[in-house]
């Protein structure tokens, strides 16, 4: 069986490669596709396809899927964290770099220079762009994920001081961190001690506006914000406000809009944080591993929607199910399979939120009721989506 796979925007032809033999890339041309792979294409008011099972970000932002309209039909969003993670730690890393010696300004002046005596103007005028040293100044990493935690580990060995905030780190995440950098349980901490913030957390109702009035009001005076996770999370006119005042020496960011563009203390860049040949690259193998994987055996791998699920398939029949997260749900399932008089030979059952999803691995090689429990399956109306996968070694 070959599987179409629609992509948008511009993918790795190299990484795509990951998907084998079984796959076809049918970009813009396929109508009734069985996985999306993306970038930043906005699906807000996409209608997604009746056959559309998975949809893969190449990238970790997911902010351009409508997340609650593809659980509702049974759509398994997935991102690749960590993939573009060094690209977006050496533009933040720069970033600080840039700000401490505003070498763009200075590189600008001196391209306005004309006559025999350049080399005497530039000594004359230098001065001017004498800035400071990172060592010793503190940064404050909100977000310790693949990012942030490269970001506090690469700071400290450039001799800065790191504060790290975040309440929900993973165990591995935290086991790669520094033990010389210092965690704080309190956003207010970094407001009030860092020299320099950068952010990494994603963009949803908690973190939506995290740099306000009253985030800026706890700050000291000459501070430099870098946001490359996304525009959303600062509030423009309080900060335009902060750079009045002082408090805010310059804010770089990603994420371009027109109110930020050509605004004193501030520097936009084209959303290039993670735009390297090897992130693209990363991004794009990633993402085929985890469509291929999620196809062929209905292993869920960083999803943003539904739990990871891992689960030996030796059975000849696999039957995945996602449905909605009400009581009893794994009973009913068992329940149908023993009135079949069909052996379980694993089954494997995780919820997230308001839907989960059930790896049932059959020991039963008669075709005919393997397909009746399938339509069984589909009639429930708990029940989004049924796959049947066939164990082909």
């Amino acid at each position: 069986m070959v599987y179409s796979v629609r992509t948008f925007n511009n993918i790795n032809q190299v990484g795509l490669k990951e998907l084998g033999n079984q796959f076809q890339i049918d970009g813009d041309h396929a109508h009734n596709p069985d996985a999306f792979i993306i970038r930043s294409e906005n699906l807000h008011g996409f209608d997604f396809p009746e056959n559309l099972k998975a949809i893969a970000r190449a990238g970790a932002g997911t902010n351009n899927i409508p997340i609650d309209e593809a659980t509702e039909q049974g759509i398994v969003v997935f991102n690749t964290p960590g993939a573009n993670a060094n690209a977006v730690k050496e533009a933040v890393i720069a970033s600080i770099l840039l700000s401490a010696r505003d070498y763009i300004g200075a590189t600008a002046w001196t391209n306005t220079l004309t006559g025999d005596d350049v080399p005497k103007q530039v000594e004359a005028g230098k001065k001017q762009f004498a800035g400071t040293e990172i060592s010793g100044k503190t940064l404050g990493v909100i977000g310790l994920g693949a990012i942030g935690a490269r970001i506090a580990n690469d700071a400290r060995r450039l001799g800065m001081n790191v504060l790290g905030y975040d309440p929900y780190v993973s165990i591995e995440t935290a086991w790669s961190i520094s033990s010389h950098v210092k965690r704080v349980d309190d956003l207010k901490d970094i407001f009030k001690s860092a020299d320099y913030i950068t952010v990494h957390v994603p963009l949803n109702d908690k973190t939506r506006d995290i740099f306000s009035a009253a985030s800026f009001a706890q700050m000291k005076k000459g501070m430099t914000i870098i946001n490359f996770a996304r525009g959303e999370l600062i509030q423009n006119q309080d900060l335009f406000d902060a750079i009045e005042t002082g408090v805010v020496k310059q804010y770089i960011t990603d994420f371009g809009t027109e109110e930020l563009l050509n605004k004193p203390n501030v520097l936009v860049f084209p959303h290039v944080g993670g735009s390297t040949e090897e992130a693209e690259l990363n991004c794009a193998i990633a993402a085929g591993q985890t469509i291929r994987r999620f196809i062929e055996t209905g292993e869920i791998t960083n999803s943003v929607n539904f739990p990871n699920m891992h689960q030996a398939l030796d059975a000849p029949y696999r039957i995945t199910l996602i449905n909605r997260n009400v009581p009893n749900i794994v009973a009913a399932i068992s329940t149908a399979v023993s009135d079949l008089d069909i052996n379980i030979a694993n089954i494997l059952n995780r919820s997230k939120g308001n839907y989960a999803y059930t790896l049932l691995d059959l020991d039963e090689a008669d075709k005919a009721k393997i397909d009746s429990l399938v339509e069984l399956f589909k009639g429930r109306d708990s029940i989004i989506r049924v796959r049947l996968i066939e164990n082909k070694n």
